[in-house]
């Protein structure tokens, strides 16, 4: 049986990822996800009522014209997980597909508010839910399978396709925590199963986030223990206190509503995505909030919770909000530029229970809104986290634990894969023969007939 793999998109950047496995004339597309740092740069984008071609050609969401290569039936669209970078751009693309959207229960519940959105197309796909663990049948001769791993947002999962010629392990994102504050740990087990199953791993497809990094990611307790700490060291303080974080983060959210219980504080979730991933995760029964927990999307509704915040005093409440990354209109960063009702004083403290995105837009914006909150007196608490990515030893483990016959580098660029090639190469994997850099918009060929 013929193995071809196409490198759509995310293989020249952290963003936009997208990748097609064909076995046979069967073909499974993972991801297609939007790179949302290409849609900032621009002021005032509305994405949902562009057209797909002109998000192609601003390098916003995968150019998929190389499926037309493929010489076989799309059979299934596997987002693994819900963030934008892996499901922002299904509205767009989804519907050139004759195809089931397949994803675990929360993702589905994020690809349905991001179809729902959708004002240039109509994507009628069905959407099929899939739970970690289980399997479908692929075509005549592929099954398809969804082993859970833990990363910065709930029900993450890693596809396995496989074929008669052995595995594809299609492995964005992860991190290995073997104690995830919400959900079940990284299963392990199952990887070093796979690898001694018939016809092992043919190919084993890489997120290099934090190849560069030495040692491994600490598990979300971690973080979770840090921001205890922080949180509990400004107990007594009896001004304004702000955090921010990741609003997929439902475990870093969920610890944050929890702590500003313990310290005295009522906490409140505001922004849109705060409250669109936080709602759902509780309508989905993944987290317990309080019953009284208060989410605002919607501006007015936000702008009268910080009016009612400010008349009963700061001192009392904890606002969770957007704009860790100092997103243009972003509820912190909006608050930075005095325009909420909310007034920031001296000594007011601001919580970054987030990381930069290491990337020029995010840098610069993240740069101006810490500025401006500053200049207003805030004293800044940053960097209270861990990644969701794998660091050196966990990528070694990975590659240990599957024995993959051929490797590709994702979700970086060049310069990016450059680690994690010289991690593979020590380990007696070479360029060109089993080593396989690649660009957007490739085919791989792994098994010809």
């Amino acid at each position: 049986m013929e193995i071809e793999i196409a490198t759509i998109g995310g293989y020249e950047e952290v963003g936009r990822q997208m990748t097609a496995v064909r076995a046979g004339d069967d073909v499974v597309i993972f991801d297609m996800g939007l790179n949302l740092s290409k849609v900032l740069i621009h002021d005032n984008v509305e994405t949902e009522r562009m057209h797909s071609l002109d998000l192609i050609d601003m390098g916003a969401i995968p150019d998929d014209r190389v499926m037309s290569e493929l010489e076989g039936d799309v059979k299934a669209i596997v987002p693994t997980h819900g963030h934008l970078d892996h499901i922002g751009a299904i509205s767009k693309l989804a519907h050139r597909y004759d195809a089931p959207i397949v994803a675990t229960p929360f993702t589905i519940e994020l690809v349905k508010q991001q179809i729902k959105g959708e004002e240039k197309f109509g994507v009628e796909n069905d959407l099929q839910k899939m739970e970690a663990g289980s399997t479908m049948s692929i075509g005549d001769h592929n099954e398809l399978e969804f082993v859970n791993v833990t990363h910065s947002i709930i029900d993450a999962i890693n596809p396995v396709l496989h074929t008669p010629e052995g595995s594809i392990v299609y492995g964005l994102d992860k991190r290995m925590d073997h104690s995830p504050v919400i959900g079940d740990p990284i299963d392990m087990q199952r990887f070093r199963e796979i690898a001694r199953e018939d016809g092992g791993v043919l190919c084993y497809i890489e997120d290099c986030t934090n190849a560069g990094s030495k040692g491994r990611t600490p598990s979300e307790a971690v973080a979770r223990r840090h921001l205890k700490d922080v949180m509990y060291s400004i107990e007594d303080y009896d001004g304004g206190i702000v955090a921010t974080t990741f609003s997929s983060h439902i475990a870093r959210v969920k610890s944050l509503v929890e702590f500003a219980d313990d310290i005295g504080r009522q906490p409140v979730l505001l922004g849109r995505s705060m409250e669109k991933y936080s709602g759902t995760a509780e309508r989905l029964d993944f987290v317990d909030f309080p019953e009284d927990l208060g989410m605002y999307g919607h501006r007015k509704s936000v702008d009268r919770t910080f009016k009612r915040v400010m008349k009963e005093g700061k001192e009392d409440y904890l606002p969770i909000v957007t704009g860790h990354q100092g997103e243009p209109r972003a509820m912190l960063t909006r608050m930075g530029r005095g325009e909420t009702p909310y007034e920031l004083e001296d000594g007011d403290k601001v919580l970054f229970s987030a990381r930069v995105i290491p990337e020029p837009t995010n840098e610069g914006q993240r740069y101006q809104s810490e500025k401006l909150l500053g200049m207003q007196g805030a004293r800044i608490y940053d960097d209270i986290h861990v990644s969701g990515h794998l660091r050196q030893e966990g990528h070694y483990e990975m590659l240990d634990a599957l024995q993959p016959q051929h490797v590709i580098p994702a979700h970086q660029d060049m310069s990016g894969f450059a680690p994690y090639v010289d991690l593979a190469e020590n380990m007696g994997y070479k360029m060109g023969r089993d080593l396989h850099v690649t660009r957007n918009g490739n085919l791989v060929q792994l098994v010809e007939e």
